[in-house]
């Protein structure tokens, strides 16, 4: 029987914030039961490093930021002629390491088969206090990380890893000759389809100037 210990629970969350639990002191065995008791469905997503566990199961503001960002990455793609599988919330870890993650989306790039770890791990951080993903990806292998904070100026922040260390980066590497400020201007936009609709229409017209 899973044994879960010094449960630590945010009560009373509002409904535009995430809920979010914590289990420390718990094994990879724990975090494989929870995963395989979860199964398929999207929520929560289940974080594990060196024995803390974080379930988080994101608010609907959070949900429909992260996918806006991925239909946008999508967009780019196919305007660039870019290979790439979309892989959601991969659940991907390492025993030996003591981390396991589910980013809200990720991609892998220039149609490798049979991939290990995404190329690309999107995180939309809506809630403070919670685990240090970049902590937890950098033993997994993630080649590139991006982080959208709450509260701050709109802004998608990439994180590149070298040497099992993340470096902030003021461009992306996995997908070089994209621009993150163009592409976070259109994630406010009342639809997702305003939204794909005026990012595409940007990218032509900028093909189209000399």
């Amino acid at each position: 029987m899973l044994a879960l210990r010094k449960l630590e629970h945010r009560q009373d969350t509002p409904a535009d914030e995430d809920d979010v639990v914590y289990l420390s002191e718990a094994t990879w065995a724990d975090y494989q039961r929870l995963v395989a008791i979860r199964g398929d469905r999207s929520a929560p997503r289940i974080t594990y490093l060196q024995g803390l566990l974080e379930l988080m199961s994101p608010s609907r503001s959070h949900d429909v930021i992260k996918s806006r960002i991925g239909r946008l990455v999508e967009v780019y793609c196919l305007e660039r002629g870019i290979e790439f599988d979309a892989c959601g919330s991969w659940t991907i870890g390492d025993r030996r390491a003591k981390r396991g993650a589910e980013p809200d989306e990720c991609y892998v790039f220039h149609g490798i088969e049979n991939p290990k770890r995404p190329d690309l791990a999107i995180e939309v951080v809506w809630s403070s206090g919670r685990i240090d993903k970049l902590d937890v990806y950098r033993k997994l292998g993630v080649r590139e990380v991006w982080y959208w904070r709450r509260g701050e100026p709109r802004r998608i922040q990439p994180y590149v890893l070298q040497a099992e260390r993340y470096r902030a980066s003021k461009r992306s590497k996995v997908l070089p000759g994209i621009d993150l400020a163009q592409l976070v201007g259109f994630v406010d936009l009342p639809t997702a389809s305003q939204a794909i609709r005026a990012y595409r229409a940007e990218l032509v017209r900028g093909q189209r100037l000399p």
